[in-house]
């Protein structure tokens, strides 16, 4: 027997950890949603800057992307038909549903009793943690693909916008992508090509690496890239207080950088470990194409993405995401709880993403050749 919720509670008062009742259970488990809710809410950003779409009694669902039409005049006794191209071209996205993603985690009812803390609370936000962290790294693959690619629009007589990949810096050095000047050119020149492209300005952001995030902070004084809304500790909180050529910027641990998740050491970086930071970071980014367990979309192998991608700025329309199953706890009780004296504590959420509109999307990258499309 299990419990579940997906609806995200307001906080409870804590609860005794013996003898639970089935109505303390179902209790507590409101309380570890909570808990899971909030650990996933506050550690993705993804969810909020892509397209999201809740999709019932299906497995994939259709985004449709529309090209550009164009204007005409009206010549005096024809009739009107639209456009004498059949514009606009009209192009299909279908975006499936990988398999069930999980975190989960057994928690014995001996290890409660002696604890001195909130052993369950401690878990459910890690559950949460563990999703938000791979709903946020396949969400972010999906924004570096769209960058690579074509336009999906293929129609005859029609030239569509696809991707942009720009670099940073000029050397072949990784380091160039530390370099706050190189940063803010490359950004402007992100800009502009957007501008080029018809896409909104309104939601355009970024996504960096926190070091590279640190390091615009530093040179604020000098480049004025300060919201000027946000002052004091909200200008360390890298939830996109900098702002360059009117893009928000956010770090994070989860984009593609130089090969890895989020931070790279040694090489040319110019970066080198400041003591014993812990094996997970720098995580080197795995296999996730269609054709690896789990996966329905493409979101490439680690070779395909390659070891210079090192930033991506995209506005809204650049990648979706679909949910079947939003973010749920689970816990095991009753029968199942006596047998192994204590409970499963599981999370998970059912997803899949894609690019969109590759316009969209910019790649930043280091070195003299651009990560090539896959």
């Amino acid at each position: 027997m299990a419990f579940q919720s997906s609806t995200n509670p307001a906080q409870l008062t804590q609860l005794g950890q013996a003898n639970l009742s089935g109505d303390t259970r179902a209790l507590y488990l409101k309380l570890f949603s909570g808990e899971m809710f909030k650990g996933f809410q506050h550690n993705t950003i993804a969810r909020d800057l892509i397209m999201k779409r809740t999709l019932k009694n299906g497995k994939s669902l259709q985004f449709i992307y529309t090209g550009r039409t164009k204007s005409e005049f009206h010549t005096p006794g024809n009739s009107i038909l639209g456009d004498t191209n059949n514009a606009p071209p009209v192009a299909e996205k279908t975006i499936t549903i990988d398999d069930l993603l999980i975190s989960s985690a057994f928690v014995y009812e001996l290890d409660e009793v002696l604890a001195h803390y909130d052993l369950r609370s401690e878990i459910s936000r890690k559950i949460g943690y563990a999703l938000a962290e791979k709903y946020d790294r396949l969400a972010f693959r999906a924004v570096a693909r769209g960058a690579r690619q074509a336009s999906p629009v293929s129609a005859t007589s029609y030239v569509e916008p696809g991707g942009t990949q720009i670099r940073v810096g000029s050397t072949t050095n990784d380091s160039d992508a530390y370099v706050a000047a190189n940063l803010v050119s490359a950004f402007y020149d992100a800009a502009a090509a957007l501008d080029e492209k018809g896409v909104s300005s309104d939601g355009r952001v970024a996504v960096l690496n926190p070091r590279q995030y640190y390091e615009l902070i530093q040179a604020v004084g000098s480049n004025g890239l300060v919201n000027r809304d946000a002052q004091g500790t909200a200008l360390q909180s890298g939830q996109g207080i900098i702002e360059i050529a009117g893009i928000k910027i956010f770090k994070s641990m989860n984009i593609p950088f130089l090969g890895k998740y989020g931070t790279a050491y040694g090489g040319t970086t110019g970066q080198t470990s400041p003591g014993n930071t812990g094996s997970f970071v720098g995580e080197t980014l795995e296999d996730a194409s269609g054709a690896s367990t789990g996966i329905n979309n493409d979101y490439g192998t680690a070779a395909e993405v390659g070891s210079k991608s090192c930033g991506l700025i995209f506005q809204k329309e650049a990648a979706g995401m679909v949910e079947a199953i939003g973010p749920q706890v689970q816990v095991t009780s009753g029968d199942v709880s006596v047998v192994y004296q204590g409970d499963v504590m599981l999370g998970r959420l059912a997803c899949g993403a894609d690019y969109l509109n590759p316009a969209a999307a910019v790649e930043l990258y280091v070195g003299a050749t651009a990560p090539s499309a896959f």
